[in-house]
């Protein structure tokens, strides 16, 4: 292993907030994560859950999973752990209220969901690589004697430091005590597995810790925790989140993955390439909107493959005027036909996308309408004054477009 990982740090720490515990000139193999690398005789077991509580992951999500690749590529063993007795609880950090627990059917459908969609990103192939496991197989079987046993290893004070807790105590909301089990459940994963590493946004810091704490518990070797930054969505102020909608989904389509990204505000730039791409960030063109379609270009080409990404920049530079000739091709929408204030399902109407109103609501709450690349889901969106509106294509599926204008 010592040959393959000689050039360790520069994949290790790109894009990595923290390491825990970390002292990376130290000999000792327990100190220092570089040191185990390099001293290692073996692949390391590197962790990394996922919680199946929703349908679609973004590209938030995918950061973790994407420095699991890099421990794949450097010859460890990817350990991916999906939560499907855990999701039932739901994690509750950062959460300011109890999490609704889902059935063992939502979380079946959520989690082959989550496979698809970071299949492209994780080796599945090369045995010995990737190891699936679901958490349901050693959770379930705990009696009630192991798991007041888990239960006794930390004090209701230690509970209450963890930021979400401390929060919804202070403020008087509920905090049930089956959100207790969440970190030490997650951290027994890692006695189960026995992980040497274990992956995370910085906000499952505690969690990690558990598992470590838990591993000297059960007399077993404590892992490292590596933290990754929870990233900025396209809107960028807030994290990407699908509720904010300020979002790239994995399983979007390429056109409207690509109409998000080159639209990446130029100070999140460096941030994105770091963590969403391999791309050497000392050669990165020197203008931002060279930037900003390299990066989407990068990244849609990981999901979709060369030429549909290819196809994808094409389409969307004749949606964008870019390019005269096919511009011209994309039908436009006088908005002068129409008074104001108006809604959205009026313009799809009006505009012939869609045959009525009520189709026009249909199709919004379906996911199907996208305005320059934002999937719109407020099905009574209205508009004040078309100001807004001019220059901007207006979508229905994947194939009908009109252009707005005045």
């Amino acid at each position: 292993m010592k040959g393959n990982v000689s050039t360790a740090n520069n994949w290790l720490r790109r894009g990595i907030t923290e390491i825990f515990p970390d002292r990376p000139d130290s000999d000792n193999p327990a100190e220092s994560l570089e040191c185990l690398l390099a001293n290692a005789n073996r692949p390391l077991r590197v962790k990394l859950g996922i919680d199946p509580t929703g349908l679609d992951i973004h590209l938030g999500h995918s950061i973790p999973v994407r420095k699991l690749r890099s421990f794949q590529d450097a010859g460890h063993t990817a350990v991916l752990i999906i939560g499907d007795f855990t999701a039932r609880i739901g994690d509750p950090t950062g959460k300011s209220e109890v999490r609704r627990q889902l059935t063992e059917e939502m979380v079946a459908q959520n989690a082959q969901n989550y496979l698809d969609q970071v299949r492209p990103i994780l080796d599945f192939d090369t045995p010995g690589r990737l190891e699936v496991l679901y958490n349901s197989q050693w959770l379930a079987k705990l009696d009630l004697a192991e798991i007041l046993a888990l239960l006794s290893t930390m004090t209701v004070g230690q509970m209450l430091a963890k930021e979400g807790f401390n929060e919804r105590f202070l403020q008087e909301n509920p905090i049930y005590l089956h959100e207790f089990l969440y970190p030490l459940m997650q951290g027994y994963d890692s006695v189960a597995v026995d992980a040497d590493v274990e992956l995370g946004g910085t906000d499952q810091k505690f969690n990690i810790a558990v598992g470590r704490d838990l591993q000297k518990h059960f007399g077993k070797k404590p892992q490292f925790g590596l933290l990754m930054p929870i990233l900025i969505g396209t809107d960028g102020t807030q994290k990407m989140s699908k509720s904010l909608n300020n979002y790239v989904g994995l399983s979007e389509d390429p056109l409207s993955m690509y109409s998000k990204l080159e639209k990446t505000p130029d100070d999140l730039l460096e941030q994105y390439f770091e963590l969403l791409t391999d791309l050497p960030l000392e050669q990165l063109p020197a203008q931002p909107r060279d930037r900003q379609k390299l990066l989407a270009l990068d990244i849609v080409t990981q999901y979709h493959g060369k030429e549909a990404a290819l196809q994808a920049q094409q389409a969307a530079l004749s949606l964008v005027g870019g390019n005269t000739t096919a511009s011209s091709a994309v039908p436009e929408f006088s908005l002068s036909r129409l008074q104001f204030p108006t809604k959205l399902a009026n313009i799809l109407s009006a505009s012939g996308l869609c045959k009525s109103n009520g189709d026009a609501r249909r199709q919004i709450q379906g996911g199907a309408v996208r305005l320059d690349g934002e999937k719109i889901e407020q099905a009574d969106l209205a508009f004040d004054s078309p100001e807004d509106l001019y220059d901007k294509v207006l979508q229905l599926g994947k194939s009908k477009f009109i252009r707005l204008s005045r």
